[in-house]
């Protein structure tokens, strides 16, 4: 715009920074970014087995946010089904990794695999920008990152057998014995995560919390569409696909024991059986 059609005193005197920005009431935190409640009021609110971390987003991962989320986004609001290859734009095998933290590893091994594509899913503003903006600077065409409720999203998003595995590194162990029923590794997760995983498809867990292994070792081995890949049962040795992250080795300078579970979806046992069968309860 020309001087002759500025207003004079249109605009405060220039203080040399720019002035920041206040939101309004409802106005998103990041307009092309992820949503803070994708899945909103569509679905009964059911027993929540992640906690949302606060914490704030730094100027570079605000920047990947905006930037690349519409690209590589995908906000769980469980109105529709997703085509797994168009949101990737290949064929290649497909493995959700639910909760990865601020990224590193999701990357290391998208980079160190770039033949599996990886959805992976969390809640945590932060750490989808960082994962974001590793892709980018790596060059890593084969991640997706979605966020909210992962429940949501093998129930009404993904379709029968379209997963090649699903990873699960480190969830909160919710300790307290009255937390317990918010662990996400139940009887009633792996009945649904079933119907989503193919025939040969790979669940992993890992976990710094002893008696969430032994739980996550009962209920995978008393589950009859999964067998156990490690040698006589038990835990697994720490695959090399799997990074050790520095989480994983500030708890093993603390003396944590860190569990590997590795189990091998079996073939359906009825080919016609309802796919939404065995989905966990809403709360």
């Amino acid at each position: 715009m020309s001087d002759s059609h500025r207003t004079p005193d249109a605009s405060p005197p220039s203080t040399g920074t720019a002035p920041r920005h206040v939101r309004a009431k409802g106005e998103p935190r990041f307009p092309d970014g992820p949503k803070a409640d994708p899945a909103g009021s569509h679905f009964e609110r059911r027993i929540r087995s992640f906690q949302p971390r606060r914490s704030r987003v730094t100027t570079g991962q605000a920047e990947a946010l905006q930037r690349l989320w519409p690209l590589w986004g995908l906000d769980i609001d469980g109105q529709r089904v997703i085509d797994l290859g168009e949101l990737f734009g290949d064929t290649r095998p497909v493995v959700l990794e639910i909760g990865f933290g601020m990224g590193e590893a999701t990357a290391e091994m998208a980079a160190a695999d770039p033949d599996t594509n990886i959805l992976a899913v969390d809640v945590h503003t932060p750490g989808q920008g960082n994962l974001l903006g590793l892709a980018e600077r790596n060059r890593l065409s084969n991640i997706r990152v979605g966020n909210g409720d992962a429940i949501i999203l093998l129930r009404e998003m993904l379709t029968p057998d379209s997963l090649a595995g699903l990873r699960v590194y480190f969830p909160d162990p919710w300790p307290k014995k009255r937390h317990h029923k918010r662990r996400l590794i139940q009887p009633e997760f792996l009945a649904l995560a079933a119907t989503r995983l193919a025939p040969g498809g790979l669940v992993h867990c890992a976990t710094d919390w002893e008696p969430y292994a032994e739980q996550m070792l009962d209920v995978l081995t008393a589950h009859p569409d999964f067998e156990n890949t490690a040698p006589g049962g038990g835990y697994a040795p720490r695959p090399a696909h799997r990074p050790l992250t520095r989480f994983e080795g500030q708890g093993l300078e603390k003396g944590h024991v860190v569990n590997d579970l590795l189990f091998r979806r079996v073939q359906h046992r009825d080919a016609h059986r309802d796919p939404r069968e065995g989905q966990p309860p809403t709360g």
